[in-house]
């Protein structure tokens, strides 16, 4: 593509880029604002004219590409044929197309919507767990000896070389004898011990402990037992589920089978997803231009060695192919249909994801402030499931309902296959989905 500019509009540009430098520079003998053209362009001219001719030939390319409605892959070379102050600017300017792309009608793909029926066994087995972790401890009488597993309420005063210390005090700490999680090996000098008791016990400051001269010194802690528990396994009923945050049982047990099938329903729409993917790939001839085929095998690859690049090239290079052929099938279809993600959309992700870890709603959002890049996969992987939702609402499903034992063996025999198209680890295109393409633009 041939490009034309005219020498008057340089000449503008080159006089408001004077003007402009006229206002700032300061020169000897000269008030700011107050050095002659004349003197500017004689001791600046050179660089003045390579700037605006930069600029120029920046906006001349984008509006030429623009205009024209091109596609273009990669950078655009640009190749000067006469410039010069005070003459035209004439360059070639040479583009890398995008391939063209005649989309498939959607309605000619066709997959398998699953819908799980949960297993009353699994749902009591995760009953049976909550239940589990979330024992009674019920009070017990001034003779009676602690043993593991109750839970221990004491005061303690620690000193360190006779010599109180920041930290030394603590009032009502409650521990759970052998779950070692005070001091290493605390807790089980708490054994065979009665209500009301003083006891003695010698240990040593952790090697992590926040003041590192005290780190790993031998302390001594007093402590007085104001109470023993002992563990009681909870019933699953009303009261424990209410305790939970739950109206009652049943209320329990359908958010229970709930997590369950969500947790199911995301495995089976990763293997629909793979499954559309795969068909669209196959239904559309591509012509990829080499170039980017290149790119994208860098970025798979990044992480090898040069002979795991050499050993696993042709497979590599599918696998790179594939992304980006994908990519530009997904972006067609978002182009030709107006998918595009807006800024409440990824406001409202990022706010789900906060509610999600009570208490660091604001770490979560300073992270998102301080990380553009996150923000950025953010939209990618919200605008790819919204092309993704669009295609299947136009392709044709088939309802097939299946037992929880049935989605196993399904999700088993995906991730097998998934993990012999990819015996390296390190490269970029192993994980639990591996359809994500980096080629897919950001709207």
């Amino acid at each position: 593509m041939s490009i034309f500019v005219d020498k008057k509009i340089i000449q503008q540009k080159l006089i408001g880029r004077l003007e402009k430098i006229k206002s700032e520079v300061s020169l000897k003998g000269f008030r700011p604002g107050k050095v002659p053209a004349s003197l500017i362009q004689k001791q600046f001219g050179k660089a003045i004219y390579g700037e605006v001719l930069d600029t120029i030939l920046k906006e001349s390319s984008a509006k030429a590409i623009e205009e024209k409605k091109i596609k273009i892959s990669g950078q655009p070379k640009i190749d000067l044929k006469s410039f010069g102050e005070g003459k035209d600017l004439n360059y070639d300017l040479q583009l890398d197309l995008m391939p063209e792309i005649k989309l498939q009608n959607l309605d000619k793909i066709k997959y398998d919507n699953y819908k799980v029926k949960i297993d009353n066994k699994i749902v009591n087995e995760k009953l049976n767990d909550i239940k589990k972790n979330h024992k009674r401890f019920v009070d017990v009488d001034s003779s009676y000896f602690s043993k593991k597993g109750d839970q221990i309420t004491f005061d303690y005063s620690a000193t360190v070389d006779n010599k109180k210390f920041e930290g030394s005090e603590g009032k009502d700490i409650q521990i759970e004898i052998g779950k070692n999680l005070f001091i290493p090996g605390f807790d089980e000098k708490l054994l065979n011990i009665k209500k009301n008791e003083t006891k003695e016990i010698e240990t040593n400051l952790p090697s992590n402990y926040p003041k590192k001269e005290l780190a790993g010194k031998k302390t001594l802690f007093s402590c007085k037992i104001s109470n023993i528990k002992q563990p009681k396994e909870s019933k699953l009923d009303d009261e424990l589920s209410k305790s939970l945050g739950f109206k009652n049982l049943e209320d329990l047990k359908k958010n229970v089978e709930n997590q369950i099938s969500h947790q199911y329903q995301i495995s089976l729409d990763t293997i629909a997803k793979k499954d559309i993917l795969d068909k669209l790939e196959k239904s559309h001839s591509i012509e990829i231009p080499s170039h980017l085929i290149e790119s994208e095998l860098k970025l798979i690859t990044q992480n090898l060695s040069n002979d795991d690049k050499e050993k696993n090239k042709q497979k590599n290079e599918k696998i790179a192919e594939s992304r980006i052929k994908i990519g530009l099938i997904l972006n067609e279809y978002a182009e030709k249909n107006n998918i595009k993600i807006n800024e409440e959309e990824i406001k409202s992700y990022v706010e789900k994801q906060a509610k999600q870890m009570p208490g660091q709603e604001n770490m979560i959002f300073d992270y998102y402030k301080k990380n553009p890049n996150a923000l950025t996969g953010i939209r990618n992987l919200l605008y790819e499931e919204k092309i993704i939702n669009f295609i299947k609402s136009k392709s044709i499903s088939s309802i097939r309902n299946i037992t929880s034992s049935q989605a196993e063996e399904l999700i088993s025999s995906y991730n097998k296959k998934e993990t012999e198209k990819s015996d390296n680890k390190k490269s970029k295109t192993t994980g639990k989905d591996k359809t994500k393409s980096k080629k897919i633009s950001k709207k």
